[in-house]
Formats: structure tokens, sequence, C-alpha cells
């Protein structure tokens, strides 16, 4: 009796210390992963540390089943070496219950799975139809323009006058708005363009909108302003003490200056933005003899467009959206979205308008929604060129995407009422339901996500939902044509760009469906990260950059020694920090993964019928490995 108590407590001792081991090993996970104790890591990848941990709970549960089990099979006798007698299946047994599971797996597909996929795939192929037309049409809208050389005129002449009274009229108050916050590589060569835009001093305002929360850049843009203000340039600081609404609230605060009713004519510039010094001139006459146009928009231009793979992609994006997108929707409809920058608006457009809200993070957009409800007229100017920077890194793209296909569906949803009772003609009404938000903003992340992303990676695997050649290769490389055609030196690089056009849909699918049902994500604004390009702009201004320093005394003459001993302790430790070390461009392997993955299903469809599935399958189901490998090594880290 005394061994087998000894054993019966040993037996429970050893329990007991698995249970301890277990316990403490669940509670080292749950600290790690979900309460972070003794781990550095931002806020943003709690939600994924804790998918982690239920994956790795999950992965526990289904192992102690599985051994319940075999406990369980243990003492019913089925173990091979307790119960000799037991029947082993052959190899004959065990191939035809897999040839049962697999006849019956083959089945289901067909009757069940397939025609599901077949029939999301002929609502895609419609939209993704729809907006191919769309596409067309704006590109033939261009080439149009181009043979008839349509384009908004000026006469150069009108601010050419002899008479000394007429000055005033011929050139109006023109205000200069600059927002930024935290732009401590870029507001030198910002400002410094808009302070050589050539118009009368006296008829120009320039106001430096900082929302700056680090005083050390408070105080570094403090002294450009005071430098250029020392120059005779009427430009003035402005920080905001309570910074709410992102960039809508900081210009809604800088319009509510009393001194702004003095004004006619107001123009955006963000941080990053350098003007030619013809810039108003250039912008400002369309205004004249036109009291109904609101806005005149000039393009953008793209000091790093070569800089790398990604910024060669984005160019072609965005000189599709200048050269076709906007020219077109200017020249036939006198409608198109604002950019956010880089345009002069008539204040008075502004005000009968509604003003800057703070309700989206597209204020841009929203603004000009509303100014085209009350019959407000636009106009393009493609000739008219402002450079700007594009995002060089990944991450800084993406979340910048994020923001940009977020924002017009939680507009969307917002004016939508507004644009049903509005005045505007059906016409008008229309071309803004139907094609600015439902087409180019709804349609196009979901049919290119869905059809793209979900359906043809799952033909792999279901051939009896097989996509035609022409949906996944023809009119995908024929419209990727249409696309760099405004940027022919981006042909060479069609094949990734249609590859990074797919992959990059997840991201704006998942921004769309945020801002649709408005959901956390699509409130969020992150400042899009510059690297402070140099451009012509900046080597005309080099000379008067270097001398800066010698006349900061001279500019702060008035100043406490208080303050002067701060302003030259900041200028030592910026003259004393090290250069920034450019950090390599981080391109995910998830999105790398993903393309390749596209790239194997198109081919293997094209090449199905030589007899190649297989192979392409194993293809695929590698990639979905290492995909998977990709997202625990990420998790993991």
């Amino acid at each position: 009796m005394g061994p087998l108590l000894l054993k019966a407590h040993r037996a429970v001792s050893c329990i007991s210390w698995l249970a301890t081991i277990f316990w403490a090993l669940l509670g080292t996970i749950k600290k790690r992963l979900i309460y972070r104790e003794g781990v550095a890591m931002e806020s943003g990848k709690l939600g994924k540390q804790k998918l982690l941990f239920t994956v790795i709970r999950v992965f526990l549960v289904t192992s102690l089943a599985i051994l319940a089990f075999e406990v369980v099979a243990y003492f019913k006798g089925w173990h091979y070496f307790r119960n000799p007698s037991l029947h082993i299946p052959g190899t004959s047994d065990i191939q035809s219950l897999l040839h049962m599971v697999y006849v019956a797996w083959l089945t289901f597909r067909a009757d069940y799975i397939a025609p599901a996929i077949q029939a999301l795939s002929k609502f895609c192929v419609v939209l993704f139809l729809i907006q191919s037309i769309d596409r067309m049409i704006l590109s033939f809208g261009c080439l149009w323009i181009k043979f008839k050389k349509i384009k908004p005129r000026i006469d150069w002449d009108s601010l050419k006058s002899d008479d000394v009274e007429k000055f005033g009229y011929e050139y109006p108050m023109v205000l200069i708005q600059i927002p930024m916050c935290n732009e401590k590589e870029v507001y030198e060569q910002s400002i410094s363009a808009v302070c050589q835009i050539d118009w009368p001093k006296e008829r120009l305002l320039i106001q430096v909108l900082d929302d700056s929360d680090d005083e050390s850049i408070q105080w570094l843009i403090k002294t450009e302003v005071a430098n250029w203000s020392q120059r005779g340039i009427n430009i003035i600081y402005r920080h905001r003490v309570v910074r709410t609404g992102y960039k809508a609230g900081n210009l809604k605060s800088a319009m509510s200056c009393d001194y702004v009713k003095d004004y006619e004519f107001v123009a955006i510039f963000d941080a990053d933005f350098q003007p030619n010094p013809d810039f108003l001139k250039q912008t400002v006459p369309h205004f004249k003899d036109n009291p109904e146009l609101g806005l005149v928009q000039a393009r953008w231009a793209f000091v790093n467009k070569d800089e790398n793979l990604l910024t060669r992609l984005q160019n072609v994006n965005l000189c599709f959206h200048f050269e076709v997108e906007q020219q077109v929707n200017g020249v036939f409809l006198n409608f198109f979205g604002f950019n956010g920058t880089a345009g002069v608006w008539r204040i008075k457009a502004l005000e009968e308008s509604g003003g800057w809200l703070e309700r989206t993070t597209v204020e841009d957009m929203d603004i000009a929604v509303r100014a085209h409800l009350n019959g407000w007229k636009f106009i393009y100017l493609n000739d008219v060129k402002v450079l700007c920077e594009v995002p060089e890194s990944y991450e800084a793209y993406r979340k910048q995407q994020h923001r940009w296909h977020s924002g017009p569906m939680q507009l969307f949803r917002l004016c939508l009422p507004a644009i049903i009772t509005s005045k505007i003609t059906a016409w008008k009404k229309a071309n803004l339901i139907l094609l600015f938000f439902l087409l180019r903003k709804l349609i196009l992340p979901f049919y290119s996500f869905t059809l793209f992303c979900i359906i043809l990676p799952l033909t792999m695997f279901v051939p009896e939902a097989e996509l035609p050649a022409w949906v996944i290769c023809y009119v995908p490389v024929f419209m990727s044509f249409l696309n760099i055609l405004p940027s022919p030196k981006s042909f060479p690089f069609i094949v990734p760009y249609l590859l990074f056009e797919n992959t990059m849909s997840v991201t704006k699918f998942n921004a769309m469906v945020s801002g649709l049902f408005q959901l956390g994500s699509s409130y969020e604004w992150v400042i899009t990260k510059k690297t402070g390009r140099s451009s012509e702009s900046d080597l005309v201004a080099a000379a008067e950059r270097e001398s800066k320093m010698v006349n900061q005394l001279q500019v702060h003459r008035g100043a406490s020694e208080s303050e002067l001993s701060e302003l030259n302790q900041i200028m030592e430790q910026k003259e004393v920090a090290p250069k920034p070390i450019k950090k390599a461009n981080k391109i995910y392997r998830k999105e790398l993964a993903l393309a390749f993955l596209l790239l194997t299903a198109s081919v293997r469809s094209l090449l199905s019928a030589q007899g190649v599935h297989f192979y392409f399958l194993l293809f695929q189901g590698v990639t979905f490995l290492l995909v998977g490998l990709d997202l625990i090594g990420e998790q993991m880290s």
C-alpha cells in the first residue's frame, strides 16, 4: 500500500508541477503580449500582439484537446500495443478514404463554392469595365484638350498699367497661408520660396500658421519669419494655443483674424511646396471679370520623383490625376476636388460656402464640394507647376493613402443630403454622386481589392471559377498604358506599377471601409514625413540664407536678453546636431509576397490550358506559407 501511495503522491506532484509551469507560461505571455510589462512598444502594435496571444492560446487549447483524445483512446483499448487485434488500415483503405474525401470536396466546390465566386466575379468585372470606360473617356478628353489646345487664358497686359491711381485695382489684396506642423526639414525652403513671390509688398500678406508642439521648432520658424520681416516682407507668425481640427482647424483659426476682411484672395501652400516667383501673376488674373470663379488650382511637380521605385510609381498616379482627371474635369465641368495646396481661393467663395470645417480629414475636398453646391466655378492650370515632395518611404505613403481614401467616404456620408437637396442641375448631382464619389472613391478600391486580391488567388484552388484572360491581363495592361501616358518615361515600370496598384488596393479598401462606416481609423491624421529636397528656388536664395546668422542680432534687436540667449542656444544646437542619417526605404515583404501571388495566379490562369495548374498551385502554396511565416515573424519582433 505504501509504494502505491508514494507513486500516487509523485504523480500528483508531477501534475501539479506541470500545471504550475503551464499557468506561469500563460501568465508570462499575457504580461508580455497584452499588458506589455517590461517591453517598450508603440501602442499601435498592441492589437497585433493580442492577435498573436489569441493564436497561441488556440494552439495550446487544441494541443490539450488532442492530448485528452489520446488519453481516452488509450483507456478504450485503441492503443496498438495494448490491443494487438486492433485493425490497422491498409494502403488500399487509406487510398479509398482519401479518394472519397477528394471526390466530396470536388462536388462541394463545384456545387457551392464555384457559383458564389463566379457571381461575385461577374459583379466585379462589370464594375471593372465601368471604371475602365470612365478612364478611357477621361483619356480621350485629355487628348481632345491637347488637340484643340484648350486651356484657360488671361490677358497678360491686365497687370501692366501706367496709371498710378489704378495700381491698387490691378493688383488685388492677396493673403498667403503656409500651414505647417513640426516641419523642421522643409520650413526654410517653403517660407523662402513664398517670400520671393513677385507681387507688390503692400498688396500681400504671408501667414505662417505653425501648429508645431516642439518649442525648438517653433523658435526656428519664428526666427525665419523675423528674418524675412526685417527684409521688408509682410509676413507674420501665428501659433494656436488650442490645436484642434488638424489643418482645417488651423486654417479656420487664421481666417478668423480681423485683418482678413481687407483681402480678396487667399493662396495656400503646404510646408513642402515651393511656388515660382510668378505664381500669383499666373493665377490671380483669372479672377478678373469672372465673378463666378471661386478657385484656381495649379499642378504639382515633384523634386524627388526619381528617388526610388516607390516615388516613380507615385509619379505615374499623380501625373494621371493632374494631367487627365483634374484638367478634363476643369475644362468640361468647371469642378474638381481641391488638392489642399497650390491653389488660390476667392475669400468670398470660402465664406459663402461655410468656411473650413473640421468634420473630416479631407477639408480640401469638403470645401470644394460645398463651394460647387453654392454655384462657384473652378479653373485648373496644368501649365502652372509648384514643386513639392512625394513620400519616399512606404510607411509614410501608406498612411497618406489611408487618409486620402478614408476621408472621401466619410465626407460622402456627411454631404449626401446636401447634394440631393441642393439647387444645382441633375447632371451635376449625378456627377458628384455617381462619378466623383461612388465610381472613383468607392467602386475603384472595392473591385480592385475583391477581384484581383481575393477572387484571382482563389481561382488557383477553384479552377471552376476561372477568370477570362482579358480580365486578368489584356484590359489591366491597356488601362496601365493609359495611366502611364502622361508620364511616358515610366513605361519601363508598367509591370511593377500594375502589381503595385493591385497590392495597394488592400490599404485603400481598408481605408474606404473605415471612412464609409466611420471607424476610429478614419479620423487619424499622420503628418507625411518630408526630407527637404532642394529645388531651383532654393538655389536662388542660397546666398541670402548664408547671411542669416549675421543678421540674427539685428533681427532681434528689440528682444530681451533671456530671449536672445534662448535663441542662441537653439541655433547652436542646430549647428552642432549631427545630420540625420537617411534610412533605407522599408519595403514590406507582405506586399511583395502579395504581388508575387497575383503574378503567379495571373500566369497560371493564362497557361492553365497547358497543364501547368499543379506546379503553379504548388508555387501558390509556398507563397502563402511565406506570407504566413512573415506575419508570424513580424508579430514576434
